[in-house]
């Protein structure tokens, strides 16, 4: 905001230079993460923060009561979604803080999710980012990472590239997972819905937590995740004739991750030192019907 200048202000120099004053001292605009989201579930656990910066920061609690979720309040269909996080510090052993890309209410067979579920564990063992992704209501593709920092001591940043060529996850721009659109070949993905950034933090000690065998210790509550920093770059499609957003592409041919140079080596590095688990690396699971299309790709 700049201030007002009284009309007793005669000279146009001295009014310039009030006017640089006024500018200088005024803090540069910055994007109040509450105008962006809302709380879904456990309201009286969700509180914002605003630092000397002028970021803003949701801070989601989880007592014995229970956790809370939020919500953005905009969903799109084909979007980069960043958002910071910082988890659950010491012994977060049975919690499980979220961000995952959902649509609005739709029946279950139609429901899309694309799911990044940060796996809490006992003071002192890195956690484990759980990953899946559901299309028309099925989902079963899980991969699992086990993270390289504590990501409690400070924020990074989690991403999820979502256009119709693929979806692409990344943590701090390391990309982590790629899954395809590979449609032609009979692989599900998820093109028809908007989806909206949520956000949560719960109790899942029945499975978190080396499959449920460490219990959150609730003398530990109560636990906070913090979030900041989210931003939304839509998908911008091709400039093929008659297509007018990426949901037009046909073939899907928006720019992404395919291009060179974009962080093929940094994802193959990033599997190969921190990947704990591929569904499509487990033959025994799918022994009955045989392993999924995209497991099978050239």
């Amino acid at each position: 905001m700049v201030a007002w200048l009284p009309s007793s202000c005669c000279h146009p120099m001295a009014a310039a230079a009030l006017l640089l004053t006024a500018m200088a001292a005024a803090p540069a605009f910055v994007a109040l993460l509450h105008d962006d989201v809302e709380p879904m579930w456990g309201a009286d656990h969700i509180s914002f923060h605003t630092g000397r910066d002028g970021v803003e920061t949701l801070a989601l609690r989880l007592d014995k009561d229970h956790g809370s979720g939020f919500r953005s309040k905009r969903a799109y269909r084909f979007a980069r979604y960043d958002i910071d996080l910082k988890l659950v510090a010491n012994d977060s052993a049975g919690t499980v803080t979220t961000v995952y890309l959902t649509p609005d209410l739709v029946p279950p067979e139609d429901h899309d999710e694309i799911d990044l579920e940060f796996l809490g564990n006992v003071t002192g063992e890195p956690y484990t980012l759980h990953t899946n992704i559901f299309v028309n209501g099925v989902g079963n593709r899980e991969q699992q990472f086990r993270l390289w920092f504590d990501p409690s001591k400070d924020f990074h940043t989690y991403s999820v590239d979502w256009n119709p060529r693929r979806i692409i996850m990344f943590i701090d721009s390391t990309p982590i997972r790629v899954y395809k659109n590979e449609s032609s070949r009979g692989v599900p993905f998820p093109t028809l819905r908007h989806l909206r950034l949520d956000g949560s933090l719960w109790n899942a000690d029945d499975w978190a937590t080396q499959g449920g065998r460490v219990k959150t210790n609730w003398t530990q509550a109560p636990f906070h995740a913090y979030y900041r920093n989210f931003h939304v770059t839509p998908c911008a499609p091709s400039s093929s004739p008659g297509v007018a957003s990426c949901g037009d592409e046909r073939p899907p041919e928006s720019a992404g991750f395919g291009k060179p140079g974009l962080g093929a080596a940094a994802l193959h590095k990033a599997r190969a030192e921190h990947l704990l688990y591929d569904y499509c690396e487990d033959p025994n699971r799918f022994k009955d019907e045989g392993l999924p299309n995209e497991c099978t790709a050239n």
